[in-house]
């Protein structure tokens, strides 16, 4: 049974052409990843299935005997009240119900007898409801998804005081909590670390109801999903399988259109020759007219060009310093510490991969470093050669500079054929060069923010869950040049996939929080 049917979808963002004649479905039951390159549209994708953008032509057609479960980081997240009563929202019917047969029981005085019988069976019927909804077990299920999810320390936390890592974590888990027929997920492990992806895992292959996940985490994809969809110039592809199964299969068909197109060019080369020398000739005339109809009808194979990939290349200025920094009985926190007093050092050309459960202080730390937080106690000693190049886990301006200019702006000293070139490095397209910096998908604002960076000259990265947004190619690109880079490197990540050959040092968070873990 058919839950969503997309046909002929059109849609562009100014000059940029996101869909043309797209097609879709989602069948009950199924797992589907929509994945594709930074910028291609999946965001867009979510967005019109949820009517917040109406497309500019085809048909988007819901059955409406399913439910629709999307996470809305719009959503307003009242003052005064706390995580743990904003996700029990997601049983309001059940509270409702509760509330009715506590209605109907004081009212049980004022009825006669045939009265009664009946209201008692009606309140049998909505007891029995709330048993099977295991409404007595709210509380628990709630502790249980939070303590998944890696936030239940916040569940009597005011939401209004969220950051936003921990936002996303709320959303997400009231979206679990409310079991619709189909969920609908942009990019769900970012912000969750390996235990927590491992937990929605889990999860989600588990869901009885079907999805639709964006993700670039793509063994977390391979894990869940049993449909792709591939996104790529403009429509959508179907491939019935894993994450890793598209891969064969996409491979496969790429090479068989590329022997199709110069079978084909050969026979269009042939036909054009023949009629080039015939057409003239009266006593030839007649099959290079029958060639030449025969070259009309000719349906052209076309091979599209590949995805633009970045090149990420980091400019390094020498460390003269043995010792980049050293901790002295450092304690870092706000209110109070989340750590133990930290003995830290870093020596030039050390690369530290900082790992731990969420919560635990590795972006605390890292501010704490680099003086923009100031510590609760201790001391740090940072060399006075460091040249600091840093990437935030979160940015929360709403930049509607266009991206030449938020570039331009920070190196006034390059040309604008320069700015261009920089950001075309890092994979961006005029299209995007031209664009205010928020309209961007997240994949292309990291991208913007790394063209910063590599043009910055550095001997110290710091780097708060970089990969956060990229694609596979953006990915795969930033892991060489970082494995390239001649300074050093802090570097926040929950991915060892990514991280491993690239550090030669992990700390580990957990060893030295105040938290129990």
């Amino acid at each position: 049974m058919s839950i969503l049917t997309i046909e002929n979808m059109n849609h562009s963002f100014g000059d940029r052409i996101l869909f043309s004649n797209a097609s879709f479905k989602l069948f009950k039951g199924e797992h589907v990843g929509l994945i594709g390159a930074n910028g291609e549209g999946k965001s867009t994708f979510m967005k019109i299935i949820t009517n917040q953008i109406l497309p500019d032509g085809g048909t988007i057609q819901w059955n409406r005997k399913f439910s629709i479960g999307y996470m809305d980081q719009l959503v307003d997240l009242k003052e005064g009240i706390t995580a743990i009563d904003f996700l029990k929202e997601a049983f309001k019917k059940l509270y409702d119900m509760e509330n009715k047969i506590n209605d109907l029981y004081n009212k049980l005085g004022n009825m006669d007898t045939e009265e009664m019988n009946k209201t008692l069976s009606k309140i049998a019927t909505m007891q029995e409801a709330l048993d099977k909804n295991d409404f007595y077990s709210i509380n628990s299920i709630v502790q249980a998804t939070a303590a998944g999810l890696g936030f239940k320390e916040l569940l009597e936390k005011e939401v209004s005081t969220l950051s936003g890592g921990q936002r996303t974590k709320l959303l997400l888990a009231k979206l679990l909590l409310e079991k619709p027929d189909i969920l609908l997920l942009d990019e769900p492990t970012n912000h969750l670390d390996e235990e927590h992806i491992e937990w929605l895992k889990g999860y989600l292959i588990d869901y009885k109801g079907a999805f639709i996940v964006i993700s670039h985490d793509n063994i977390f994809l391979n894990s869940v999903v049993n449909v792709v969809y591939h996104l790529e110039h403009k429509e959508l592809t179907r491939y019935e399988g894993n994450y890793d199964y598209f891969l064969r299969l996409y491979d496969i068909r790429k090479q068989q259109r590329l022997i199709e197109y110069k079978e084909q060019q050969k026979e269009i080369e042939k036909l054009e020759e023949y009629i080039r020398k015939n057409k003239v000739r009266t006593a030839t005339a007649r099959q290079a007219k029958a060639r030449e109809k025969r070259l009309n009808k000719i349906e052209r194979i076309e091979i599209k060009k590949d995805i633009k990939k970045p090149y990420f290349n980091f400019k390094t200025v020498a460390m003269p310093e043995k010792i980049i920094f050293q901790t002295n009985s450092l304690y870092i926190g706000y209110d109070k510490p989340l750590s133990k007093p930290l003995n830290l050092k870093m020596e030039r050309g050390q690369k530290i991969a900082i790992t731990g459960a969420n919560g635990l202080g590795k972006t605390t730390l890292l501010k704490s470093l680099l003086g923009l937080l100031k510590p609760i106690d201790g001391e740090i000693a940072l060399s006075e050669y460091t040249k600091i190049g840093y990437f935030e886990q979160e940015l929360t301006e709403d930049n509607t500079t266009p991206v030449l200019y938020d570039v331009w702006n920070v190196f006034p000293d390059f040309t604008v054929t320069e700015v261009r070139k920089s950001l075309a490095k890092c994979g961006l397209t005029w299209q995007h060069i031209e664009s205010p910096f928020n309209i961007l998908s997240g994949g292309e604002q990291a991208k913007v923010r790394l063209c910063k960076l590599i043009n910055k000259p550095s001997n110290i990265l710091v780097l708060d869950e970089p990969t956060n947004h990229l694609d596979l190619h953006a990915k795969d690109e930033l892991k060489r040049a970082l494995k390239e880079y001649e300074g050093g490197i802090i570097l926040v990540c929950h991915e060892p996939e990514f991280y491993s050959d690239i550090v030669t040092d992990v700390w580990n968070c957990e060893e030295w929080t105040t938290k129990i873990v």
